[in-house]
């Protein structure tokens, strides 16, 4: 008798008594093949933070020498170290508005919490409960 002709054979209890022991077999293939798939995923994510990385520290570097040339080109009209002073200040003030704006974003956050989410899963626990509000 062949696999085919004792598997056609089997009882439906001895093909029941077989289910959990598949599901957990199919389980455990699906979360390998999930396992595979984000370890693929990751590696070029990997990568791609990488290049990123690079491609950020080449714009520092340039953003440097564009005040070099900043103050290289004042130089030319005024006194060096007041071309540089210039520079530093407009620099400086530049920085000190991008940080009052951040401020202000993280104002507007209102917490770390998901606020929203919190309220959602607490109207669907009493939506459960039967205590809450249901739509018609």
């Amino acid at each position: 008798m062949t696999d085919d002709e004792r598997a056609r054979s089997r009882s439906l209890f001895a093909l029941i008594a077989d289910l959990p022991r598949l599901l957990i077999e199919l389980l455990k293939a699906e979360f390998a093949h999930l396992k595979a798939e984000f370890a693929e995923k990751a590696k070029y994510a990997g990568v791609g933070i990488g290049l990123f990385a690079v491609a950020a520290g080449f714009v520092f570097f340039a953003l440097g020498t564009l005040v070099a040339a900043a103050v290289l080109g004042l130089a030319v009209v005024l006194p060096g170290w007041l071309a540089a002073l210039i520079v530093f200040v407009a620099l400086l003030l530049l920085a000190g508005v991008l940080a009052l704006l951040g401020v202000a974003s993280f104002k507007k956050m209102n917490g770390v919490a998901p606020s929203q989410t919190i309220d959602s899963i607490k109207e669907d626990t009493e939506a459960f409960k039967g205590m809450g509000k249901y739509d018609n």
